[in-house]
């Protein structure tokens, strides 16, 4: 378990991690009128539960890894085309119907949540492409 799941869960959760950083710095510095929108008390980036903002991409990468592990032989084809379905399928299961609910629920602009979507999409791809690369 440990070498199938818990090692490539961690490091996929260090490159979300790293994503996430690069992914919100540039959207300060390339869309700052959508950044502009973390400013709105909506967003809590003051509180202690910020680390939580840092430990996401990790609990996000075990949990592709463990589900990767269980579903791997579902996906045909090449290395690329099975990390791209993988990433699909992630977002179509548990991206999309989360930000369906944000953009619902929440008072945030469709834009900042189409650039969740996109954003969640390149993660799970990336995930998906490290995993089946770590473990086939």
């Amino acid at each position: 378990m440990r070498k199938k799941i818990i090692f490539p869960g961690l490091v996929a959760g260090l490159v979300l991690l790293v994503l996430s950083i690069l992914g919100l710095y540039g959207t300060i510095w390339l869309f700052p009128s959508l950044a502009v929108q973390y400013f709105d008390p909506t967003f809590d980036t003051q509180s202690e539960r910020a680390i939580l903002y840092f430990i996401h991409p990790f609990i996000a990468g075990l949990v592709l890894a463990w589900f990767w592990d269980r579903c791997k032989g579902m996906f045909n084809g090449s290395f690329l085309g099975r990390g791209i379905e993988f990433g699909v399928l992630y977002w179509l299961v548990a991206v999309f119907p989360m930000m369906w609910l944000i953009y619902s629920a929440i008072n945030v602009s469709l834009l900042l949540v189409a650039s969740w979507l996109l954003f969640g999409l390149i993660q799970g791809i990336v995930a998906g492409l490290l995993l089946e690369k770590m473990n086939r």
